[in-house]
């Protein structure tokens, strides 16, 4: 018996030992955290001192303003980062002339009609800078309502422009829902709340109104590149009906149509057009430090909640 019990004792030693090696490795996970936070945000305060030095040294140049990725709320080309970048091009000191970089397939008609109607103001009040848009790969919908509001706008033979309309998807499952047996209950107050609800049947009122929604959207759109490019437009002789269709060109194609005007690159439009080739990009980023602080903070804080709920459970 009471070698049945030292080996009792043994086991239950051998699983104490066990569970404080799991703090210990779970503690060491948390510091190891936290060190590595430290060691980022110093980094980053550092770049942060080192860039600011260094546009304060520049003198005559080309701003560069980045709209890379959908057009869109917390993106890196959200309507407020990108007139971020725009202002600061806009009101840098020696600043010859502001190239937007565009690499975008578009996005929200809200983000580009902003961001377009900013920089339209922006070159009211600065009419000595000219503004050039450069679509790389692509620029098209909401990229191309923002390119439309420059000066100019300069492609690669191969990049693809226009997609001047508006898209809304949505799907229908209701016959899925009713061989499953599965019963939609939904309950509103309005009689419209429920609209374009996916679950249910279309409504043909419903669709009716989307697309006066649609269209109204569509005419905003048409009006801002009539209002840029109006006269280019008119002058290639290019059947408006397609050229609003939705329809996408390549650069070379999109020449022909008046969308856009010359062949060239961000670094052939400093170095040509303006006339500085020393490029500096003004392009605004979300708050870096507040990026570490909130994804560290996180991990962080999950980390040591389950290490608080598996302590717990286990014994002592």
């Amino acid at each position: 018996m009471s070698e049945h019990m030292s080996d009792r004792e043994a086991l239950l030693e051998l699983l104490r030992e066990n569970v404080r090696e799991q703090r210990r490795a779970r503690r060491w996970r948390l510091i190891t955290r936290g060190v590595f936070l430290a060691v980022v945000v110093l980094i980053a305060i550092s770049i942060g001192r080192f860039e600011f030095a260094a546009e304060e040294e520049v003198g005559p140049h080309t701003a560069e303003v980045r709209i890379d990725g959908p057009i869109m709320a917390d993106s890196a080309a959200s309507a407020e980062q990108v007139i971020r970048g725009l202002e600061r091009a806009f009101e840098a000191d020696d600043v010859a002339g502001v190239v937007l970089r565009i690499n975008s397939p578009g996005g929200s008609a809200v983000h580009a009609r902003q961001i377009n109607e900013a920089l339209r103001n922006l070159r009211d009040d600065h009419e000595d800078i000219p503004v050039h848009a450069v679509i790389e790969d692509v620029g098209a919908s909401g990229a191309y309502y923002v390119a439309a509001a420059a000066d100019q706008i300069h492609v690669n033979e191969s990049s693809i422009v226009g997609s001047i309309g508006v898209i809304m998807g949505s799907f229908g499952i209701e016959e899925a829902m009713e061989r499953l047996g599965i019963e939609r209950r939904l309950y509103t107050a309005g009689a419209d709340k429920a609209f374009l609800d996916p679950f249910g049947p279309e409504n043909p009122e419903h669709v009716e109104h989307l697309q006066t929604m649609l269209d109204d959207i569509h005419e905003q759109f048409i009006d801002a590149v009539r209002s840029g490019r109006g006269e280019r437009i008119e002058e290639a002789g290019m059947d408006e009906d397609e050229l609003f269709s939705g329809l996408v060109w390549t650069g070379r194609q999109s020449l022909e149509t008046g969308l856009t005007d010359e062949i060239g690159s961000v670094r052939s439009v400093a170095r040509d057009v303006i006339g500085e080739e020393e490029i500096v990009d003004y392009t605004a980023r979300r708050d870096l430090l507040s990026q570490l602080a909130e994804r560290f903070g996180t991990a962080l804080g999950v980390g040591a909640y389950e290490t608080l709920q598996r302590l717990e459970m286990q014994p002592r």
